[in-house]
């Protein structure tokens, strides 16, 4: 006879789980070890908040469900953080927890579970009797796949060691999920040509919902015709960057100066795939004079300074951009639009670094740490960007276009970025990957440096190290406040690294830190930078929000 645990199991391998991140305890043991005997790999980690989070990225890099587990109570509470980061990020998951019994009420790790995860804004699916294990798996995993969200199977103890009672033949939620691409409908693929065809200024934003190498020349043919500016969201940032000269960068906050200046002038604004929520659109100061055009396959978008869009076009990208631009038929905005001589040059312009660095002795300045790395690291390799004020100085300076994952404004969690990274080089078959992270979030998690390192994962770990926690130092002056109190001591990272099996360097300059890139990339293994960095810079998006600096 075949066990629940036994049964849950099967189900979860049919759905394609290949890769289970967690740590086993009394309540999840069994349906590991039986995932084991099945054939997906187990990746035991320190945490079970970082392993959902290597499940996440996991997921982010094969487009997949991905697959965390922990047992009950504590081993549920661990998740929190990682779960909610999770959920903002839209990332499909499937958490299997283990649950006291429910013949137990007074067992000592008793949790509502149910309640928990409404908290943490994850679905919640019980294996409530043995009858029940297909059924909650396959729930499970068409949630997580139809609304991309995390979704926790929660299985008590004593169900999961009872006789399996259900239909033997498992039915793989993709078989009832409809896949048909969204068509748009006409009338509203008529609205925005016309829309687009009475303007002079259009500004195109893409974001997440609209990367796909189908969707891209699209996207490029109708920049062209509409001879728009073309911008992003910040979780693509510079994407199709090296298509056109008439790339502006993020569209938000992280915007330049020069970007800033020519989108207020827009009066169209095409937005695809992209929430348009208030850091997209900068509290409703970036296009104060635009009708806005929206496609996306969502039933409704609500843009982040509340007012309704001029025309809402709900459909699959790739469809809507095809039955539009044939709507367009020629008909183009009047005049040059953004596509000059003059536009060019100041984009090119806004690329350029001008300002003098920082020169202090054993600290560098982590602007030209950016560049450097951009400019040392081959655009084959994805980035990830983390949290914190060191990340706004890569959100803004790393312009070569690459595959960028940006955990930032998700939350605002600081120490998931690493985490991350070692589910999405796995996912990609053991790419190497490097991520941008500073020291308080890096140690956050540092456990997890020895999972790498256990696994062999080629993730290069650039530490941006103030030894404080740098937005609160900043912060703290704005507000007039003792910035001492927000600065901790370092350990030598890099000697850690070194320490716990991996390959790890401490660099103060330029000269060191090309040294560590080149061996990293020569050899890709686990491997930490330590990268000393000055307090006495502040990124762009600081100066503009707590000194009123117009840059």
């Amino acid at each position: 006879m075949t066990k629940v645990y036994e049964a849950l199991a099967d189900a979860f391998v049919a759905e394609g789980t290949s890769a289970v991140f967690g740590m086993m305890g009394d309540a999840n043991m069994h349906w590991m070890s039986a995932m084991a005997e099945r054939g997906p790999e187990l990746y035991d980690v320190r945490h079970e908040g970082s392993g959902l989070t290597m499940a996440d990225g996991w997921a982010r890099a094969t487009g997949s469900p991905g697959v965390a587990s922990t047992t009950c109570g504590p081993g549920v509470t661990q998740l929190a953080t990682a779960l909610v980061c999770a959920a903002r990020a839209r990332t499909p998951l499937v958490v299997f927890a283990g649950e006291a019994p429910l013949t137990d009420p007074g067992d000592s790790q008793y949790l509502d579970q149910r309640k928990f995860a409404d908290a943490v804004e994850c679905e919640f699916v019980s294996v409530s009797a043995p009858s029940r294990a297909h059924a909650a798996v396959q729930e499970a995993f068409f949630l997580a796949r139809t609304k991309s969200r995390p979704v926790m199977i929660s299985a008590p103890m004593d169900v999961q060691q009872a006789e399996f009672t259900g239909a033997a033949e498992y039915v793989p939620s993709t078989e009832l999920v409809d896949t048909t691409p969204v068509t748009p409908a006409p009338r509203r693929i008529q609205e925005a040509a016309d829309l687009i065809a009475g303007s002079e200024r259009v500004v195109i934003v893409v974001g997440k919902g609209a990367r796909d190498p189908e969707v891209a020349e699209l996207v490029v043919r109708l920049q062209e015709e509409t001879r728009g500016l073309l911008a992003t969201t910040l979780q693509v940032t510079n994407w199709l960057r090296d298509r056109t000269p008439y790339h502006a960068g993020i569209a938000g906050g992280y915007g330049t100066k020069t970007a800033h200046e020519l989108m207020r002038e827009a009066d169209c604004v095409i937005a695809i795939g992209a929430s348009l929520n208030q850091y997209t659109i900068w509290h409703g100061r970036l296009f104060p004079k635009a009708g806005i055009v929206h496609l996306d396959r969502a039933e409704q978008v609500v843009p982040g300074d509340g007012r309704p869009v001029d025309c809402y076009v709900r459909g699959d990208a790739r469809l809507s951009l095809e039955q539009l631009i044939t709507a367009l038929d020629g008909r183009v905005p009047a005049g040059a639009g953004y596509h000059t001589p003059v536009v060019a040059e100041r984009l090119r312009e806004a690329k350029t670094f001008e300002e003098p660095f920082h020169h202090e002795p054993g600290r560098l300045d982590p602007r030209e740490v950016v560049l450097t790395l951009d400019r040392l690291i081959p655009e084959r390799l994805p980035l990830v960007l983390g949290s914190g004020h060191q990340t706004d100085f890569g959100t803004m300076l790393f312009s070569r276009p690459r595959e960028v994952v940006s955990n930032y404004g998700l939350f605002g969690a600081i120490g998931q970025a690493p985490l991350l990274t070692m589910g999405w080089a796995l996912g990609r078959g053991n790419q190497p990957t490097f991520v941008v992270e500073g020291d308080a979030s890096f140690i956050m998690h540092l456990a997890e440096f020895d999972t790498a390192c256990r696994y062999g994962w080629p993730v290069l770990i650039l530490v941006m190290n103030d030894e404080a926690l740098g937005a609160e130092y900043h912060k703290s002056e704005a507000h007039g406040l003792r910035q001492d109190l927000s600065a901790i001591r370092s350990p030598d990272l890099g000697a850690v690294a070194t320490a716990m099996g991996g390959h790890g360097a401490t660099v103060r300059t330029i000269g060191d830190l090309e040294k560590a890139v080149g061996e990293f990339l020569g050899d890709p293994k686990p491997t930490v930078v330590d990268m000393r960095i000055t307090r006495e810079v502040m990124s762009v998006p600081f100066r503009r929000l707590w000194r009123g600096e117009e840059v």
